[in-house]
């Protein structure tokens, strides 16, 4: 057997975006025991999946864990990615391949959103956390970002966490800056639940911007972040044992990749 990890990054037009991603593996892969590791990328850069996944089988690979590099399960978690990985597979059927989670709802992910807070100051009993989402047609994404709020609630101690998005989902990013523009005395924590830099993030940036707030603060984004690691590493980890296939990529006719809720 000869184990291979591919991490699947989202990709980006913006170079600073893609480097972040790899710079962030690279880091993961420190703690991961694997013969052969390699990054390649869903959209907007290279390598693709199917090059990376051609990478590994010709290091020799037998068992390919396919990884992740997202926040929340959507499309591209239960659709777009496993039909990629199933399109690059078809030509080395002998191989074994297993599917890993994206980061998705987890205590550590509302601890760094609470760091992202303290970065900026540390809030009272009055204070408001946004955070601001993606966003995405799967209704799972609104369901994961509600609970990981709830997790920031109990561990910031701020009871007024509220959260949207940057496109389909509601509420809005901007209908959510025009209700927050009312309240000129509250001091309002934005976070962009983003793993790195990019045009969505200017997009935020400039936004707030024109709102011209000033008890508004921008948080960071997520990026370099010991919190998100850790998690990542242990769905790297989850996906190389698979012991319980709680979301895995099975190979045949079709692909399936469920969660156990």
């Amino acid at each position: 057997m000869k184990q291979a990890v591919l991490y699947v990054c989202h990709g980006s037009r913006v170079k600073e975006a893609c480097d972040e991603a790899i710079a962030f593996i690279e880091k993961t892969q420190m703690h991961i025991h694997a013969d052969i590791q390699e990054i390649c990328f869903l959209e907007l850069a290279e390598p693709s999946i199917e090059e990376g996944f051609a990478s590994c089988i010709k290091q020799g690979a037998t068992h390919v864990a396919v990884v992740p590099l997202l926040l929340l399960t959507a499309v591209h978690a239960k659709e777009d990615i496993p039909l990629e990985v199933k399109k690059a597979a078809e030509n080395y059927p002998e191989a074994a391949i297993t599917y890993g989670m994206p980061i998705g709802v987890h205590q550590k992910m509302a601890k760094s959103i609470v760091n992202r807070v303290h970065e900026q100051g540390r809030p009272d009993s009055d204070s408001i956390i946004v955070l601001i989402g993606r966003g995405s047609s799967d209704h799972d994404v609104v369901r994961d970002l509600t609970a990981i709020s709830r997790l920031v609630k109990s561990k910031s101690g701020v009871s007024n966490v509220e959260i949207c998005f940057l496109t389909a989902a509601e509420p809005s990013l901007d209908e959510m800056l025009l209700n927050l523009s009312l309240l000129k005395e509250k001091t309002i924590f934005l976070v962009p639940y983003l793993l790195f830099t990019g045009l969505l993030m200017r997009e935020i940036q400039t936004k707030v911007n024109k709102l011209g707030h000033e008890k508004i603060k921008l948080c960071r984004y997520l990026g370099y972040d010991s919190e998100v690691e850790e998690v990542f590493t242990e769905r790297v980890q989850s996906a190389i044992d698979n012991h319980d296939s709680i979301y895995t990529f099975r190979y045949g006719d079709k692909c399936d990749a469920a969660i156990n809720d």
